[in-house]
């Protein structure tokens, strides 16, 4: 059995093609236009395309596919039961994450943390419940949000594992209000959690993951394709 999963996302789109539920190639690419040839010229048993905010119709069109090609929406079926108010308006990445969260982990409480555009905070109880969680900026629009709502402030884009507590310049000074600010607000996050949930179990994933392993206190996992393993659950449980 090969199945394909595709993530798009809001600055660019993930695949996975799974052999016997097997993660066996994964990639990354930023317009239609550049659909890998491994996506392009294969043809797959089923497959499953999500996205949090751009059609997905030129995608699916492109898809050769033997079986079921399903569109993650907030009322597809799940392995996990939804206690979101609106699940309508819930975001695809977010279900995808907590069900790659269960499926990893079936006996734990789970936080996951997706630090993307967004960061995402999601909750998922070792019963299967899904409670919901929060969404805050990710890193990179608050930098950009500092350059474009003031006068004078410049744009800084560079993510450093090791910044100034103390700025001695204003890029020093923005990079340790961004950094040193958000590490805050994720810490107390995970901390606020701890307290309402015995043996949690945080799991980080999305393209800035890899500056909050670094600089996030306490055992947190770190498990990039998790958006990706989820989907391949989803799409199983619907095929």
């Amino acid at each position: 059995m090969r199945n394909l999963v595709v993530d798009i996302g809001n600055t660019g789109t993930k695949y996975g093609v799974f052999e016997n539920s097997q993660l066996v190639k994964q990639g990354y690419f930023e317009a239609k236009s550049q659909l890998p040839e491994v996506v392009a010229n294969s043809t797959f048993d089923n497959a499953i395309v999500a996205s949090v905010a751009k059609e997905t119709q030129n995608i699916r069109q492109e898809l050769s596919v033997r079986g079921k090609l399903l569109e993650l929406t907030p009322q597809a079926a799940l392995p996990i039961n939804i206690l979101y108010k609106t699940p309508e308006t819930l975001g695809v990445d977010r279900i995808a994450g907590a069900v790659g969260a269960k499926f990893l982990f079936p006996q734990r409480n789970c936080l996951v943390i997706d630090a993307g555009t967004c960061i995402t905070y999601d909750f998922t109880d070792n019963q299967g419940q899904y409670h919901g969680g929060g969404i805050s900026p990710g890193i990179n629009m608050k930098f950009k949000a500092l350059h474009t709502f003031t006068g004078r402030l410049p744009l800084v884009q560079q993510t450093s594992e090791h910044f100034p507590l103390t700025g001695q310049t204003t890029q020093e000074s923005i990079l340790s209000g961004v950094l040193a600010g958000t590490c805050a607000e994720v810490n107390g996050i995970i901390q606020a959690y701890e307290q309402k949930s015995e043996d949690l179990l945080v799991i980080l994933c999305g393209g800035d993951a890899g500056f909050f392993e670094t600089n996030l206190k306490g055992r947190i996992f770190v498990i990039p394709e998790l958006v990706l393993l989820g989907l391949h659950r989803i799409l199983i449980h619907n095929a």
